[in-house]
């Protein structure tokens, strides 16, 4: 008995592509539509699976309606001369009914019964003219926010500059961090003058210590010279009393 062709209909249908740069989470969709009257069972398997997240990576599809899928690559040294080996596969089952248990429908299920497509992934790097799309659409969006304005206001809200928009949430957070980053300037502005000052107090200080100090030893220096100076003199003070009193006695 040949093999079931997948009754799903995959969007994109052969490759999953990640664009770029990869330093950070790079999700990409992949639809499932059921075209049949049958319910349908899926499970997506990958040959990497720590590198990737998907969402839901399993479940069931009413008929007609369509389940969304997200990828999610984890961030990764990107290397553009290494081809990609990684690759997904959509497995499915029509399910059977009141299906409860969906992990004992799939260890049950034979293989003759099992639907599936494989995709490939794809990873590329954003162009230049990728980038320069971005950057003017990301000019262009506060223009286009600015001028969605109901009432004859609108003209007047259309020709202000998106930047100046006194009730952007986004423009309060930078001014309120603006105000806090000059508070803080002065802060430590006020806080260098105090350091200065108390610098220029210290040197002062110390230089009245060294001053008072010479001149201790000045003083020191002095008294000592006139104590050795009063004391030849106090002798020879001494003697003259001495020779007064003995030629007193020798002429009386």
């Amino acid at each position: 008995m040949s093999k079931l062709e997948q009754v799903l209909i995959l969007d994109p249908p052969a490759d999953l592509k990640f664009k770029g740069p990869f330093t950070d989470v790079v999700t990409t969709n992949l639809k499932l539509k059921n075209p049949s009257d049958r319910r349908v069972c899926f499970k997506v398997k990958t040959t990497a699976p720590r590198r990737y997240c998907v969402r839901p990576n399993s479940g069931v599809i009413e008929p007609g309606a369509t389940v969304t899928i997200s990828v999610m690559l984890q961030p990764f040294d990107y290397d553009p001369n290494e081809k990609s080996k990684h690759k997904f596969m959509v497995q499915t089952i029509f399910a059977p009914a009141n299906v409860t248990d969906m992990d004992a429908l799939w260890k049950d299920a034979k293989p003759d019964d099992l639907m599936d497509s494989k995709l490939r992934c794809v990873f590329e790097l954003p162009s230049e003219n990728d980038k320069v799309n971005d950057v003017e659409d990301i000019k262009a969006t506060p223009v286009l926010n600015s001028a969605k304005s109901d009432g004859p206001l609108s003209s007047m809200a259309a020709a202000k500059p998106s930047g100046g928009a006194p009730d952007d949430p986004e423009m309060k957070r930078v001014m309120t961090e603006c105000k806090r980053l000059q508070n803080e300037m002065s802060k430590m502005a006020e806080e260098n003058m105090k350091l200065k000052d108390d610098g220029v107090r210290m040197r002062k200080a110390a230089r009245s210590d060294h001053m008072t100090s010479n001149s201790s030893a000045l003083l020191g220096r002095e008294s000592s010279s006139s104590s050795t100076t009063s004391l030849p003199s106090l002798l020879v003070v001494i003697a003259a009393i001495f020779i007064g009193f003995f030629l007193g006695k020798f002429i009386l």
